[in-house]
C-alpha cells in the first residue's frame, strides 16, 4: 500500500539513512548481539550523518527538524537494515526533549552538542525495583542543599545503562506527596553515580540494559529540569509521544518479519511445492497484511496528528496497544509459518521474535493502555464505583 504521509524531502532522507545503516549498522548487528551490547562508536557515526536530536536548534548543531516524520524514517530503516534494539530513538525523542524543553541554557549549551554528535548517549531512569508504572511508589529521593540538590537511590532496566553518559532521573522531592518529583539530569563523571552489570534479557540483545545507583549525588542546580516539584506532570506531557515512537517501532517490526517471511514461504518447499501454494500460509498472510496495512494508515494518522500539535495521551494509548498487541501475533505467525528454522538462531525471525516480546510492556504495558483507554471513553472505575 502507497503511504501518503511522505514527500520528496522524506524520500530522499530516506534513501540516505537506508545507505548509512546498510553500511555502518547491519554488518556488525551479528557481533553487537553476541557480545550483548551495540557499540557506542554507532551513536558517534549517527551523529555525523545529523540522524541525532534532529530537532534541536542549529545554535547547539542540531538541524531544527521538528517534523515527526523524519524520526519515523530513522525508525523503520533502522529496523529494516539494523535491529530494533539500537535506541538512537530512545536517545533523540524520547529524552533528548526534556532537556531542549526544561533545561537550563547552561545544561543546555554544555549536553545538547555532545548529544547531537553522539558523544554523549542518553537514558531515563524511572523504573525501580519495586516501582515500575506506579511512579507513586517511587523510592529515589533528592532533598535540596542549597542550591543544590542530594540524590539517593537505585533504578533498574535502565535502556542505555551501560553506554549512557548523561540519564535523566525521576526522583521524590516532596515525601507523602505522590506526584511530588522532581527530574534530575546525572552525568556519569558525578562522584556518587555507579551502575551494574548489563543485564541479561529475553530479547534485545543489542540494547545494554543496566541498573543504576545514586549515592550522596550532589545535582547542581543547572542539572534540574523545570520545577523540582512537578516532574510528574512533565513526564505525562511527554508519555504521549513515547507511546508513538513505540507503536512506530512495533509496525516498522511486523513489517519485516512479514517481508521475510514472504521470502522464506516462497523459496521453502514441502510435498512438492512452496510453502506459500498452501492455503493456510496464504490465509495467515492475507490476514496480517491487511491488519498491517490498518495499522500502518493508524499511526501515521497519529503522526501528522502530532506534528500539529493535537496527538492526545488517550490516542497514543491506542496505537501502542493495538501495534504492541499486533506485533506479537505477527511474530508469532511468522516464526510458525518458518517451521523448525523459525526456532533456529540462525533466522532473524527467532531473534525477531524474542525482541518483540518486551513491547507490551515497556512504555506502558498493554493492560495500562487499557486502563487508558477506558477511562477516556467514560469507564473510570473509581467514578463507577463512587
Amino acid at each position: 500500500m502507497k503511504r501518503m504521509i511522505f514527500d520528496d524531502d522524506h524520500d530522499m532522507f530516506r534513501d540516505g539513512v537506508r545507505r548509512f545503516m546498510q553500511s555502518e549498522i547491519e554488518p556488525k548487528i551479528e557481533q553487537w548481539r553476541e557480545n550483548g551490547c551495540c557499540d557506542p562508536v554507532a551513536f558517534l557515526r549517527a551523529g555525523e550523518q545529523g540522524l541525532l536530536c534532529m530537532w534541536a536548534d542549529e545554535k547547539y548543531g542540531g538541524l531544527g527538524i521538528e517534523d515527526f516524520r523524519f524520526e519515523q524514517v530513522v525508525i523503520e530503516e533502522t529496523i529494516r537494515h539494523g535491529d530494533i534494539g539500537l535506541f538512537l530513538t530512545l536517545h533523540s525523542r524520547l529524552v533528548g526533549p526534556y532537556i531542549g524543553h526544561l533545561g537550563s541554557e547552561p545544561l543546555k549549551a554544555r549536553l545538547l552538542p555532545k548529544c547531537i554528535s553522539g558523544e554523549t548517549i542518553l537514558g531515563i531512569a524511572m523504573t525501580e525495583p519495586n516501582a515500575g508504572s506506579d511512579l507513586a511508589g517511587m523510592k529515589s529521593r533528592a532533598t535540596r542543599d542549597g542550591d543544590d540538590w542530594i540524590l539517593n537511590g537505585s533504578k533498574t532496566f535502565i535502556s542505555n545503562g551501560i553506554n549512557g553518559g548523561a540519564f535523566i532521573v525521576a526522583a521524590r522531592t516532596v515525601p507523602g506527596k505522590p506526584h511530588g518529583i522532581g527530574l534530575f539530569v546525572v552525568e556519569d563523571d558525578m562522584q556518587g553515580f555507579s551502575r551494574g552489570r548489563n543485564l541479561k534479557k529475553m530479547g534485545l540483545k543489542t540494547q545494554d540494559t543496566a541498573e543504576l545507583f545514586f549515592e550522596n549525588v550532589r545535582i547542581p542546580a543547572e542539572n534540574v529540569l523545570g520545577d523540582p516539584e512537578k516532574g510528574f506532570y512533565n513526564l505525562m506531557h511527554h508519555l504521549a509521544e513515547e507511546r508513538l515512537i513505540s507503536a512506530c517501532q512495533e509496525v516498522a517490526h511486523a513489517q519485516v518479519a512479514f517481508d521475510l517471511t514472504m521470502d522464506y514461504i516462497l523459496e521453502r518447499k514441502a510435498f512438492g511445492k512452496p510453502i506459500a501454494a498452501f492455503q493456510n500460509s496464504r490465509f495467515k498472510m492475507a490476514e496480517m497484511r491487511t491488519s498491517l496495512d490498518i495499522l500502518q494508515t493508524f499511526i501515521d494518522q497519529c503522526v501528522l496528528l502530532h506534528n500539529q500539535g493535537e496527538l492526545s495521551a488517550e490516542l497514543a494509548a491506542e496505537a501502542k496497544l493495538f501495534a504492541s498487541e499486533l506485533e506479537s501475533t505477527v511474530m508469532d505467525n511468522c516464526v510458525q509459518l518458518h517451521g523448525g528454522s523459525g526456532y533456529m538462531s540462525e533466522y532473524r525471525i527467532s531473534h525477531m521474535f524474542t525482541d518483540a516480546r518486551v513491547s507490551r510492556i515497556y512504555a506502558g504495558s498493554s493492560e495500562i493502555m487499557k486502563e487508558i483507554i477506558a477511562r477516556s471513553i467514560g469507564l473510570d472505575e473509581r467514578k463507577l464505583l463512587g
